[in-house]
């Protein structure tokens, strides 16, 4: 018996047992109830816990560090515009009475005295092992939490309530940010619809406290964080579907093309626009001051009959598809004030490719898709590329969106207009 008053294990063969050559019992050598640590015999089971990981878990490990990496970013976005409103509403008016250091002490008064001397208590560990390796980071402020930072910003509501209108908006979004943080913080498992809620509710948190895009033609596809941080690791593709299908889902025609200041499109039969956006729509966008070009393959050309023996169908199916398409825009441009603004061209060569190049005011999208030999249009993989304008990642002008806007010139100059 133990000082703990627990059995120990026992201590050789014939203690308070059977004999040592009676069933069950350890191998000669080998004390009865113990591990034995010599190496397994070779085709034997190992003993102990199985370490290593399937595909299964390493593909859930990827998951959940995506999806952890995402929120994070968010997070961090909120966590340093939050800290700097606070900042810059607050030091004016505590930091001339109690000094650089101690300002935030007592904006957090009686009610905050526990978190904010745990704050000033991290500050000072990281001091002293050299943790602080920004000098701008040396102050209390740097050091309160999302939770601590909205703490502030509530018990102070009257000096922030002129910045901003809607407080029960501000706070709706971070109680939807703190699942996300609490999860993010803990490394556990982070659902997908749980982080597409987060990442909304920061970008509208965002755009509330002033920090976003404000920008009209952003708002059609605007740059999330993770874009803005590592979107030059993929030049201007800032998306890809598998289909137009899937496309369509995230992009529809309305945001696609609503607003544009300028369109331009090449394809065998432009089905996106032609399909998706009603003529009123094209006439309204072209009166509002959008310069239009469509280039349709010529129905009558030797490579239309190529591209239905690809696909299968019928001679004369798809020519007379490109034929209608064709009519109904030429229908939009006969009721334009203004038809100079909307020109329709064909051409002969073989269709590469459809694209369709969108710029607004300050930014331009392309949905791009090459053309393969067994499938439709409404089937083949999709690029979404960024165009130029403000906050496009650096790598931009070496990007496809320059290289299909090229092309599109290229063929443009050997095309035909429709009268």
């Amino acid at each position: 018996m133990s000082s703990g008053g627990l059995e120990l294990p026992p201590g050789d063969s014939g203690h308070e047992g059977g004999p040592a050559d009676a069933p069950g019992t350890a191998q000669a050598g080998v004390v009865a109830g113990a591990v034995s640590l010599a190496p397994p015999e070779p085709g034997s089971a190992r003993a102990g816990a199985e370490l290593d990981w399937g595909a299964d878990a390493w593909s859930e490990v990827r998951t959940r560090a995506q999806r952890a990496g995402r929120a994070y970013i968010w997070l961090n976005l909120i966590e340093q515009r939050l800290r700097a409103v606070v900042g810059a509403v607050l030091r004016p008016i505590y930091e001339p009475v109690h000094g650089q250091d101690d300002w935030v002490v007592a904006a957090a008064g009686p009610a905050g005295q526990e978190w904010v001397q745990r704050a000033v208590a991290v500050r000072e560990v990281s001091r002293r092992k050299g943790y602080l390796l920004d000098p701008a980071d040396d102050n209390v402020l740097s050091f309160l939490t999302l939770p601590q930072l909205r703490e502030l910003m509530v018990q102070h509501w009257p000096c922030f309530e002129p910045y901003f209108d809607d407080r029960r908006e501000i706070e709706l979004a971070l109680d939807e940010l703190e699942v996300t943080r609490n999860v993010v913080s803990r490394n556990r498992a982070l659902s997908r619809p749980v982080l597409e809620q987060a990442e909304r509710a920061s970008a509208r948190l965002l755009e509330v406290l002033g920090g976003g895009a404000g920008s009209p033609a952003a708002d059609r596809l605007p740059i999330d964080a993770v874009e803005d941080l590592v979107g030059d690791r993929y030049a201007d593709v800032i998306s890809v579907h598998p289909d137009r299908v899937r496309l369509q889902r995230q992009l529809p025609a309305e945001d696609l093309f609503g607003g544009a200041r300028r369109l331009d499109a090449i394809g065998i039969g432009l089905n996106l626009l032609v399909q998706n956006f009603s003529g009123r729509r094209l006439v309204r966008l072209t009166e509002a001051g959008c310069r239009v070009r469509l280039l349709f393959l010529n129905p009558a050309s030797s490579a239309v009959k190529r591209r239905e023996r690809e696909l299968g169908l019928r001679k004369g199916e798809l020519s007379r598809s490109v034929e209608m398409n064709i009519l109904h825009v030429r229908r939009v441009r006969a009721g334009l004030r203004d038809a100079s603004r909307f020109e329709i061209h064909v051409f002969d060569e073989t269709p590469r490719f459809t694209a369709y190049l969108v710029e607004g005011e300050t930014s331009g999208i392309a949905v791009v898709q090459s053309y393969l030999r067994r499938a439709r249009g409404m089937e083949a993989p999709v690029l979404v590329l960024r165009g130029g304008g403000r906050g496009v990642p650096k790598d931009a002008e070496h990007g496809l969106f320059t290289t299909y806007r090229e092309e599109f010139e290229s063929v443009w100059e050997d095309s035909r207009p429709v009268s």
